[in-house]
């Protein structure tokens, strides 16, 4: 190959200090006589080094590919590009390193109509976020199957210019025509282009994740799933969330959903009120996609769960950020007969005993348990273990939770619940230095 053909890879390699390639060459002791064997690397067929290649990082991809010139022409199989991740920081306020601004035009201009499972990686910075948004306005001749934007920090792509993000992201709706999976998380993506993104890629769009995304309301996400019927899982906010959307997802067009996420998080500083949804829009989604995990995620203030568990809800997975009352679960117990797995962060100084007895009398399908800011007494945490037995396939537990009582102390505490669960077992504790 000709040496200006390499002029990308050149200028990333010069970086590094190794200076002359040596050949690579592989010995191997046949017998006692000391035979050897010599390998020439440069000899492995293309679909070999392809797989080798596929195990570097992207730089060695590049040193690599000086080797010689087959290693070079295997650095730019359409293969190996299918899948790429682009980086991007400002390297004052970044811990990673960003991708290289040669190497991110090679790949627009020779490589663009082969990606298919792409990603930006962005810092903190409105600067990367923007850069981000314009290496997706120039994927025009793309097929990407999978779309994932991801803030390492604070959601930067918030803080830039809707209409810039909204027409970047456009551009890859329309053109890729096979989307199936997407996280927008924490953007400011509108309901206009969801409705673009349905109209180009309904009989694909499997996986959509979009919490945090203050600019979609109700009616865009009730888009998706009138369209998008082969839908499988979704993730967003609870203030989108509905009883249509529920019904929707519960249509006899609809496959059935296998995962939907929900994080309850304040709309507003201070707001107490959450609107509630129906029973009877609950039960038509468990009735169509009976196996749906629903899986929700609290990050409120105790005045604000005045809305929930006040009748049966078919959540499998509950994670409490901030404290959550002694009274809001109780409420769990008697409502919530699908549990599979509760972390609670923090309750305060209430015992817990009679709630977390009712929860693994109730809570059938329980099988995780976490709980950190809380109190327990030993005896009733012996018999929340007693009653749900071995199916207890996660039990963290911080030995500062566990009150001592007449019965139990903590000393006798990991016999009686290791004998219960089947195995060794000890409450975490915080590590000392």
């Amino acid at each position: 190959m000709k040496r200006n053909n390499l002029s990308v890879v050149d200028k990333i390699v010069q970086s590094s200090p190794t200076a002359k390639q040596p050949k690579l060459v592989f010995y191997s002791c046949l017998n006692q006589t000391q035979t050897y064997t010599v390998l020439d690397w440069g000899s492995l067929p293309h679909h070999v080094l392809l797989r080798i290649f596929q195990y570097l990082s992207l730089i060695d991809r590049a040193r690599a590919s000086s080797v010689c010139r087959q290693w070079s022409e295997v650095f730019h199989i359409p293969d190996l590009w299918r899948k790429f991740e682009f980086e991007l920081n400002q390297s004052a306020t970044s811990y990673f390193k960003s991708t290289h601004p040669d190497l991110i035009q090679q790949i627009i201009k020779k490589h663009a109509a082969h990606l298919q499972y792409v990603s930006f990686k962005v810092d903190s910075s409105t600067e990367s976020a923007e850069a981000a948004c314009d290496i997706l306005s120039q994927l025009v001749n793309c097929s990407i199957q999978t779309l994932g934007l991801i803030s390492t920090a604070k959601p930067s792509f918030m803080n830039m210019s809707k209409s810039h993000f909204v027409s970047a992201l456009t551009v890859v709706f329309v053109n890729s025509k096979s989307l199936s999976s997407i996280k927008i998380e924490d953007t400011p993506v509108d309901d206009p282009s969801l409705k673009i993104l349905v109209a180009n890629n309904s009989d694909t769009l499997r996986l959509l994740k979009m919490s945090s995304c203050p600019h979609v309301s109700s009616d865009g996400i009730l888009c998706v799933a009138d369209h998008c019927q082969g839908l499988r899982e979704l993730a967003l906010n609870y203030y989108i969330l509905s009883d249509e959307l529920l019904l929707a997802l519960s249509s006899e067009t609809h496959v059935n959903l296998e995962h939907l996420r929900i994080d309850v998080v304040s709309e507003n500083p201070g707001q107490i009120e959450f609107h509630p949804i129906q029973k009877h829009s609950w039960d038509a989604l468990i009735k169509h996609s009976p196996r749906v995990s629903v899986v929700m995620y609290f990050f409120l203030y105790e005045e604000e769960f005045r809305t929930f568990f006040k009748e049966v809800t078919p959540v499998t997975h509950l994670y409490f950020g901030r404290s959550v009352s002694k009274a809001v679960l109780g409420r769990i117990g008697l409502n919530c007969p699908r549990l599979v797995e509760l972390v609670v962060c923090a309750n305060g100084l209430q015992r817990l005993d009679t709630e977390l007895i009712c929860i693994a009398e109730r809570c059938k399908n329980l099988t995780a348990l976490g709980l950190s800011e809380c109190e327990v007494s030993c005896s009733a945490f012996i018999e929340f273990v007693r009653l749900c037995g071995r199916r207890l396939t996660q039990l963290s537990i911080m030995e500062e939770v566990l009150i001592p009582d007449k019965d139990y102390g903590l000393e006798e505490i990991h016999t009686e619940v290791s004998k219960y669960l089947g195995r060794v077992w000890f409450p975490d504790m915080m590590p000392v230095w």
